[in-house]
């Protein structure tokens, strides 16, 4: 054989060889790509559970006093139910079986005086310094005038036992058995309390 055929017969077998090689790789499978991790709606850290709001809110929020009880506690309801809206730091508890005693909490202080009676909630009082709106609009620091437009044809007066010239002023709820009473002294309002009777006549506290 010639040497010119020897060559020319190894470099098409070369040629033949490296299109094999790259037919190879043209049908070797692409990589498969990575998959990329979910995303978690999920915050990293733990987050303490919600908490119900208490049935009874800050009291200058206004429109929680009624003639049958206060933001969602109800004259009548049990004294049980009173402590749980009142929260932590609840103070009062009655020296007798039934009798009668006023709960507080040092947490919620811009909350109303509740009196307890056989342990239901009978009454429950606002005083001097107090910006809580009465059943019907009345206030503490309300002058007689207006509270007489307020409640015009309303009003029962009674004598008042300590101060002269003053006056309790009863108002009745025509829909149930509460009553919402002013003390009038010098010419306004210097306390009111909602209740049922007789709890809401008791001139002292729980006497």
């Amino acid at each position: 054989m010639k040497q010119g055929s020897i060559q020319l017969g190894a470099s098409a077998l070369l040629l033949s060889l490296a299109l094999t090689a790259c037919g190879d790789r043209a049908s070797a499978p692409a990589p498969a790509p990575t998959a990329t991790p979910p995303v978690s709606d999920q915050p990293s850290e733990d987050v303490p559970p919600a908490t119900a709001p208490t049935p009874l809110a800050p009291a200058k929020n206004g429109g929680l006093a009624r003639m049958d009880g206060y933001g969602d506690l109800r004259l009548g309801g049990d004294a049980a139910e009173a402590r749980k809206a009142l929260g932590g730091d609840v103070a009062g508890k009655a020296e007798a079986p039934g009798g009668c005693y006023y709960l507080s909490s040092s947490s919620r202080p811009e909350l109303p005086g509740l009196m307890i009676e056989g342990e239901k909630l009978v009454r429950y009082d606002v005083g001097e310094g107090e910006d809580i709106v009465a059943p019907g609009g009345g206030k503490v620091g309300m002058g007689a005038d207006e509270l007489r437009v307020l409640y015009a044809g309303r009003i029962e007066t009674q004598p008042h036992k300590y101060v002269d010239g003053g006056e309790y002023w009863r108002i009745k709820d025509a829909a149930g058995p509460g009553v919402l009473l002013f003390e009038i002294v010098d010419g306004k309002a210097s306390l009111w309390r909602v209740g049922l009777a007789p709890q809401v006549d008791y001139v002292e506290g729980c006497s």
